[in-house]
């Protein structure tokens, strides 16, 4: 039976600074261009929040039934390791996606209707990701899909809850923004494929960074870290220059770099999650605090 520690294990919290940025990012952006909401960038937290655990519930249950899990070197998965029946790993993973619902049903009713068909295109990806008979996560979409939702759609999402404008000068910075977190995030789930390529290629999970290869995924690794570094000039361009002290993220960032360019492998690559994670947060910080400061 499951303790509440491997449940807590089980929602991976290494990966909830993914779901911290884009909120704090886009907050930022809102205060600089109209202001801030704090009410509803404290809903838009929840709603990432729990569409990342949610994830990481959904994952857990379904590679574990695929047995993809078996043979898995980083963190221990509740289903693989057979701590939790699959069911109630389900059952989690869709507690969380209720949760991220009715945090999202508030924010639509209150900003545009609209809204509950991007919550409900961002919850159907999020399960399809390694769920149902064809998931795009063993296609090599993973990437592309994170980019999408835990960087375009959840900063600007973020932003327009609260100016209720797509305005080209609000929606510029907000792209640009989205761009830094999305490209970090991504680079969250590269070094988790590059640390998973032997296992995933017996499992026969396609990932990016099974069809790349190691060596191409290391480097893709670097060049997601600079384009979160571009997207910070672009969004200091658009602006205030006081925002390229979010280039300090990559003070952060440098060991995780060092590591994969080192040629780390398995269980050695575990850290760079956590050190990938933190500059994501602190990209995050460093260009919110002085967006909300000179709001």
């Amino acid at each position: 039976m499951a303790t509440p520690s491997d449940w807590i294990a089980g929602a991976r919290p290494r990966t909830l600074p993914a779901a911290v940025s884009p909120v704090l990012a886009g907050t930022g952006v809102a205060a600089f261009v109209d202001e801030a909401v704090w009410w509803k960038a404290v809903l838009a937290l929840v709603v990432s929040l729990a569409l990342q655990v949610a994830v990481n519930y959904a994952n857990d249950y379904s590679d574990g039934i695929r047995g993809t899990d078996d043979d898995r070197v980083g963190p221990m998965r509740l289903v693989g390791s057979g701590a939790a029946p699959a069911a109630a790993v389900k059952r989690a993973a869709f507690l969380a996606f209720g949760v991220a619902g009715l945090a999202g049903l508030v924010l639509a009713a209150t900003t545009a209707w609209w809204l509950v068909a991007v919550g409900l295109v961002s919850i159907v990806a999020a399960w399809y990701y390694t769920g149902g008979s064809n998931p795009y996560g063993y296609l090599g979409l993973g990437e592309v899909m994170v980019f999408v939702f835990f960087g375009l759609v959840a900063v600007v999402g973020t932003t327009y809850v609260q100016t209720a404008s797509l305005a080209a000068g609000d929606l510029a910075a907000a792209l640009a923004a989205a761009v830094g977190i999305g490209a970090l995030a991504c680079a969250i789930l590269v070094v988790n494929n590059l640390r998973d390529i032997p296992s995933d290629t017996l499992a026969g999970k396609r990932t990016l960074a099974v069809k790349l290869g190691e060596g191409r995924t290391r480097r893709l690794y670097v060049g997601l870290v600079g384009l979160a570094a571009l997207a910070v000039v672009a969004l200091a361009a658009l602006t205030t220059w006081w925002a390229l002290l979010g280039l300090g993220f990559l003070v952060v960032a440098a060991r995780g770099v060092r590591t994969v360019l080192g040629g780390a492998v398995g269980p050695g690559l575990i850290p760079v999650l956590a050190s990938t994670g933190a500059g994501e947060l602190a990209w995050a910080v460093l260009t919110a605090v002085p967006l909300l400061v000179l709001a």
